[in-house]
C-alpha cells in the first residue's frame, strides 16, 4: 500500500513534510488570489475586468477538479502533486516576465490564470488523498488528521493574506508573482523528497472501506479512464449525505469567492484605499480559521459533527451582516476573525465524513468531483459581483449576497440528511 514508509516517528515525519508542502503550495494560492485581482484593478482600474479575471481564475478549478481527480488515481498521489506545483509555478512566473517586457495583453493574463488553476488544483486533490494512509501508518485518527490538514491550511492564508497585502503594497503585484511561482517550485522539491509514494491496491481498498464489490468500487477490471470517471459520479450520485454537503458549499463557494476576488477588492479600495488593509482582513480570517480548527482538533470527537457543521455555518453567516453598512477597519476585522473561527471546524468535519465513507481505491476521483460540484458557482459568482458592483454599487450588492448566505446557512437546521454525519461509517447506517 505505501512504498518506503515506515510506522511511527519517520510516518509522522512523512506528514509533517505533507503539511509543510501544502502549507507552501496553499501560501502561494493566497499570493495569486490578492495579487492577481489587485493587479489588475491597479492596470485597468475596472471592477468588470477584475470581475472577468476572477472568473478565469475560479473556472477551470471545476474542470480540472471534475477530471483531474480520476487522473490522480490512475497516475498516483505524488507524481501529481509535483508536477502540478511544478506547471502552475512556470505560468504564475511568466505573467510577471511578460508584463516587464510589454507582451502581456489582457487575454494573454487570463489565459495564464486559466491553466495556472487549472493545473494546480488536481496537485491539491493528490496530498489531501495522501492522509488518510499516512494517518493509518502513524497512529492517528481521521478527525485529527483532517483538522491538523485544515489548520495548516489555514494558517498558511492567515500568514500569506498580510504578507501579500504588504508585499503588493511595497514591491508591486507584479513583483508579488515572483514570490508566488517560487512557492510552488518548493512545495514540488518538498513532496519531492520527503512524501512518500502511495498506492492503493483493490484488497486494500476492501479491507479500509468494508467494501468488496470488486468493480464498482474501481478495482482490478478498470481498464478507461472514463470508467473510472463514471464510478466516481455514480458513487456520488448515490450517497445524498455527500450530495447534500456539495449542495451546500455550492451555494457558500459562490458567495464566498465573489467576496474574496471581487468584492472585497473593490471595498478596501473604496473605503480604506490600500492592499494593506486587504490583507489584513484575510489573514485575521485566517487566524479565527485557525483558531477554531485546533479547537475542534482539540475535542472535536466529543461534540456531534452534525451540530458543529450546522452552528458554524451559521455563526459566519451572522457575523457578516456587518458589511452593507461599510464598517470602520477594527470592526471589519473582528467579524472576520469571528468568520474564521466559524469556518474553521467545517471543512475538517467534511473531510472526515469523506474519509470515512468514500472507497480509498476511488477517494481522488470523488474527491475531485466533490470539489467540482462544490466549486462549479465560483466563476458565475466572481462574474456577476463585477457587473453587481458596477450596477448596483457596493452596498447593494452585499446586501444581496449577506441575505442569501443567512438564508443558506439558516435551513441547515431542518436538513434531516445531516443527521447521517453522526454515523461511524456507511454500514452503520
Amino acid at each position: 500500500m505505501m512504498n518506503n514508509l515506515l510506522v511511527s516517528t519517520s510516518a509522522k515525519g512523512n506528514i509533517y513534510a505533507l503539511y509543510a508542502a501544502n502549507a507552501i503550495s496553499t501560501t502561494g494560492n493566497v499570493l495569486a488570489l490578492l495579487a492577481i485581482p489587485w493587479f489588475v484593478l491597479a492596470t485597468t482600474g475596472s471592477a468588470a475586468q477584475t470581475g472577468i479575471t476572477a472568473f478565469f481564475f475560479f473556472a477551470p478549478v471545476v474542470l480540472s477538479t471534475f477530471f483531474g481527480g480520476t487522473l490522480v488515481d490512475r497516475i498516483g498521489f505524488k507524481p501529481s502533486s509535483i508536477f502540478s506545483d511544478v506547471a502552475s509555478g512556470v505560468t504564475v512566473l511568466l505573467i510577471p516576465l511578460l508584463y516587464a517586457v510589454d507582451l502581456l495583453p489582457f487575454w494573454m493574463l487570463l489565459l495564464l490564470v486559466f491553466l495556472g488553476t487549472l493545473i494546480d488544483a488536481p496537485g491539491a486533490t493528490a496530498r489531501d488523498a495522501m492522509l488518510p494512509e499516512l494517518a493509518e501508518a502513524a497512529g492517528m485518527s481521521l478527525e485529527r488528521i483532517a483538522s491538523l490538514n485544515q489548520i495548516v491550511e489555514r494558517a498558511s492564508r492567515m500568514i500569506g493574506a498580510p504578507i501579500a497585502g504588504f508585499l503588493i503594497a511595497f514591491i508591486g503585484a507584479e513583483n508579488v508573482l515572483y514570490v508566488d511561482a517560487a512557492t510552488f517550485g518548493i512545495s514540488a522539491l518538498l513532496v519531492w523528497l520527503a512524501v512518500p509514494n502511495i498506492t492503493i491496491k483493490q484488497d486494500e481498498a476492501e479491507r479500509l472501506t468494508g467494501d468488496d464489490t470488486g468493480g464498482e468500487t474501481g478495482g482490478e477490471t478498470k481498464s478507461s479512464y472514463l470508467d473510472d470517471l463514471r464510478d466516481g459520479l455514480r458513487y456520488l450520485r448515490h450517497d445524498a449525505l455527500i450530495l447534500t454537503m456539495v449542495s451546500v458549499v455550492l451555494i457558500t463557494n459562490f458567495l464566498d469567492g465573489a467576496l474574496s476576488s471581487v468584492i472585497y477588492p473593490v471595498f478596501v479600495n473604496e473605503v480604506y484605499g490600500s492592499a494593506v488593509a486587504l490583507g489584513l482582513i484575510f489573514g485575521v480570517s485566517g487566524g479565527g480559521a485557525v483558531i477554531g480548527a485546533l479547537i475542534y482538533s482539540a475535542v472535536g470527537e466529543r461534540y456531534s459533527r452534525r451540530k458543529v457543521y450546522v452552528w458554524s455555518f451559521i455563526t459566519l453567516a451572522l457575523a457578516r451582516i456587518v458589511l452593507p453598512f461599510l464598517p470602520p477597519l477594527w470592526l471589519l476585522l473582528i467579524t472576520s476573525a469571528i468568520v474564521g473561527i466559524g469556518a474553521g471546524p467545517l471543512n475538517p468535519i467534511m473531510g472526515t465524513v469523506n474519509y470515512i465513507r468514500i472507497p480509498a481505491i476511488m477517494r481522488a476521483c470523488v474527491l475531485g468531483v466533490m470539489r467540482s460540484g462544490a466549486m462549479m458557482a465560483m466563476p458565475l459568482g466572481v462574474l456577476l459581483a463585477g457587473y453587481a458592483l458596477e450596477w448596483l454599487g457596493l452596498q447593494v450588492t452585499l446586501i444581496i449576497v449577506v441575505a442569501i448566505y443567512l438564508l443558506t446557512t439558516v435551513s441547515l437546521l431542518f436538513n434531516e440528511r445531516l443527521h447521517e454525519m453522526d454515523k461511524g461509517d456507511k454500514e452503520e447506517e
